[in-house]
C-alpha cells in the first residue's frame, strides 16, 4: 500500500507527542548514565539505614543504653584520630556503594538445557529435508551440531522459540511453493502450535528466518476513523506490513494502529469486495463496520440472506434505503439497484456528451451490502423466480463509474454457489475465521505470509486488495447492538455511530421506490457486454431527450 501523508490534525497531535516522548526517554537515559554512581550510593545508604533500624528494633530495651554508649565512644575516637572523619566518610561511601550495587542475576549466556533440547529436536526434524546421501559435506546430519545451522536463537518466557535463523543447503528448492510449505508446516508444529509464525526466505543467502507474530488487538471498538472520502477501514494489521497509522480511542487512552484501508470510487482498481468466513467468524461484523463508515458520505442498501436480523439496527436510519430479509424484497431491491445504476450511467453519459460535469446524484456513493446471497438461490429455484445474484451483474460490472459499490459476504461451504460475476468483479477479498492454506489461497488468490491457526477470535483473518500483498486482519468490534450478548461499551459505541431516524422504520419486505421519471427504452440485459451497455445508454439518452433533461436529472435513487 502506498504511503500517504497523515492529516494535519495528526501532525500537531500524535506526532508531537511521539517526538516529546522520544526526547524525554533520551534525556532520562542520559541522566541515568551520568548519575549512576550517585544513584548507587543513595540506594546503598537507604539499605544501610534500613538495616540499622531493624537492628535497633531487634535490640532488647535493657541493652539499648550500652549500645548507644558504645556507638558514641566510637564516634568520639574517630573524631579525635587524625584524618578520622575523612576515613569514616570514605568507609561509609564504600559500604553504601557495595550495598547499593545491582543484585539482579545476569542473563544466561546462550540457551539453557531445555532450550538446547528444543533446538536439537528441530535440527533432527530438518535432517530428512536438508540432506542427501551423496553430499560430501552435509550441513545437516543425524547427531550433528545445531549451532552451525541455527546462528541466531531467541526464546520467550515459556522457553519456546520466538525467533530463529535457519541455514539450509543451496540445493534445496526454495523457489518452489510445495517444499517451502512442508518446511514451514514442520517448523510451526515443532516450535509450538497455537501461534502465528512469519517465515522470510532469503534465497540469495540460503537462510530462513522464523518469527512469532504478536496477536492483533481485539479490543478496538467501532469508532470514527480519520479517513478521506472513498476510504474504508477494513481492520488493522501488523506495523511492518503498512506505512500508515490511524489514531484510535481505546477507553481513555489514545494509540496509533496500522490499518488496512480499502479505497473505492472511480479510480479504484478493486471497487467491490467479497468476504468469506465460517459461521461466527465475523463477516456480519465486517459488513456492519463498512455500513457505518459508508453512511458518513453515501447511501446503503442491505440484503440479508441469513434471515437472522443482524442488520435490524440500520432499519429506518437516514441514508439506509432498505434492509431486506425476504426473497421478494431482495429481488425488488436489487432490481431497483440495477435501474439506478443504469440511470446513473445514462445521466453521466449525457453530461459527458454535452461537455458538462457529471450530475451530483451520479457521484453520490451507493453501497449494496449482500450477506449470504446463496441462501436465496434455493428459494428462487423453488418459487421459479430469478436468482438475486443475476441482478448483481450490472452493479458489479458498471458500478465503479457511477459510485456504486457492492460488498458480498458468504460462507466457505457455499463458495461454489456464487455466480461468475461475483467471483470475477470482487477483486478485494477478505477471509475470516479458521481456514486451511488451500481455502485461503482459493479466496485470496495467494497464500498468506503466516501460518493460519486453528482457533481465532471473531473478526480475525486475512485481507488482500487486488494483486497486493496478503495482510493479517482484525476487524474492529462492531457487534449487533440489539444482541443481549453484546457488552454495554460496545453496544453504546455502535449506537453512537448510527444515523438518526427521521422517519419510522418501513416494512422490510417493501423495496425502495423505483423512480417513475426514468423510462428505459433499452434495458440493459444482465449478460450484456461493455460495448452493448454503452450503445444502450447512448440510445436511452437520445430517447430521454424528448421527455426533458430536467426530469432525468431530477430522478433520484
Amino acid at each position: 500500500m502506498a504511503r500517504r501523508p497523515l492529516p494535519s490534525i495528526l501532525s500537531t497531535g500524535s506526532a508531537q507527542i511521539a517526538r516529546s516522548r522520544e526526547l524525554a526517554r533520551t534525556a532520562a537515559d542520559s541522566a541515568t548514565d551520568v548519575l549512576h554512581p550517585l544513584i548507587t550510593i543513595t540506594r546503598g545508604l537507604r539499605r544501610l539505614a534500613s538495616a540499622g533500624r531493624r537492628r535497633w528494633a531487634e535490640t532488647p530495651k535493657d541493652r539499648r543504653g550500652p549500645l548507644l554508649f558504645l556507638v558514641a565512644s566510637l564516634i568520639l575516637v574517630v573524631a579525635l584520630v587524625p584524618y578520622g572523619p575523612l576515613l569514616a566518610v570514605i568507609t561509609l561511601m564504600a559500604a553504601a556503594a557495595w550495598q547499593g550495587r545491582d543484585r539482579t542475576p545476569p542473563a544466561p549466556d546462550g540457551p539453557d538445557e531445555s532450550q538446547i533440547q528444543r533446538l536439537q529436536v528441530l535440527h533432527e526434524a530438518l535432517v530428512p529435508y536438508f540432506s542427501t546421501a551423496d553430499d560430501p559435506a552435509p550441513l545437516y546430519a543425524h547427531g550433528g551440531d545445531w549451532e552451525t545451522v541455527f546462528p541466531t536463537q531467541e526464546f520467550d518466557d515459556s522457553g519456546r522459540v520466538s525467533r530463529l535463523v535457519i541455514r539450509y543447503p543451496a540445493f534445496f528448492p526454495d523457489g518452489e511453493a510445495a517444499p517451502r510449505a512442508r518446511i514451514e508446516q514442520l517448523l510451526a508444529a515443532k516450535s509450538g502450535r497455537g501461534r502465528e509464525y512469519l517465515f522470510v526466505w532469503d534465497e540469495e543467502g540460503n537462510e530462513l528466518t522464523l518469527s512469532v507474530l504478536a496477536p492483533l488487538p481485539t479490543d478496538i471498538a467501532a469508532q470514527r476513523f480519520v479517513t478521506a472520502p472513498g476510504e474504508t477501514v477494513l481492520g488493522f494489521t501488523d506495523p511492518s506490513r503498512v506505512l500508515r497509522t490511524l489514531p484510535l480511542t481505546h477507553g481513555e487512552d489514545r494509540r496509533d494502529v496500522p490499518p488496512v484501508v480499502w479505497r473505492t470510487g472511480i479510480r479504484s482498481t478493486e471497487p467491490h469486495l467479497l468476504a468469506v468466513g465460517q459461521p461466527g467468524s465475523g463477516t456480519s461484523t465486517l459488513l456492519r463496520s463498512i455500513a457505518l463508515q459508508a453512511l458518513q458520505h453515501g447511501e446503503v442498501l442491505v440484503i440479508e440472506g441469513g434471515g437472522t436480523g443482524e442488520y435490524a439496527c440500520l432499519t429506518g436510519r437516514d441514508g439506509v434505503l432498505g434492509v431486506e430479509v425476504g426473497l421478494a424484497g431482495a429481488l425488488a431491491a436489487l432490481e431497483w439497484a440495477v435501474h439506478e445504476t443504469e440511470r446513473r450511467l445514462i445521466a453521466a453519459n449525457r453530461a459527458r456528451q454535452a461537455g458538462d460535469p457529471p450530475p451530483q446524484d451520479t457521484k453520490q456513493p451507493l453501497w449494496i451490502l449482500v450477506d449470504r446471497p446463496t441462501a436465496f438461490t434455493h428459494l428462487a429455484d423453488t418459487d421459479g423466480r430469478k436468482d438475486p445474484q443475476s441482478l448483481l451483474q450490472v452493479p458489479l460490472r458498471h458500478g465503479r463509474a457511477v459510485g456504486v459499490t457492492v460488498v458480498v459476504a458468504e460462507q466457505f461451504d457455499a463458495l461454489d454457489s456464487l455466480s461468475d460475476a461475483v467471483r470475477q468483479h470482487t477483486r478485494a477479498r477478505v477471509a475470516l475465521g479458521p481456514a486451511s492454506k488451500q481455502q485461503l489461497e482459493a479466496v485470496l488468490g495467494a497464500p498468506p505470509h503466516t501460518t493460519p491457526v486453528d482457533h481465532t477470535p471473531p473478526g480475525r483473518g486475512y485481507a488482500r486488495l487486488g494483486s497486493g500483498p496478503v495482510h493479517r486482519l482484525q476487524v474492529p468490534a462492531t457487534p449487533d447492538p440489539y444482541d443481549d450478548a453484546t457488552s454495554d461499551a460496545q453496544r453504546q459505541a455502535v449506537l453512537d455511530l448510527l444515523p438518526p431516524r427521521s422517519k419510522p422504520p418501513a416494512d422490510t419486505e417493501s423495496p425502495p421506490p423505483v423512480p417513475v421519471e426514468v423510462v428505459l427504452t433499452k434495458p440493459v440485459e444482465t449478460d450484456a457486454t461493455d460495448a452493448e451497455v454503452t450503445k444502450a445508454t447512448a440510445a436511452d439518452a437520445v430517447a430521454a431527450d424528448s421527455v426533458g433533461a430536467e426530469q432525468v436529472s431530477s430522478a433520484g435513487g
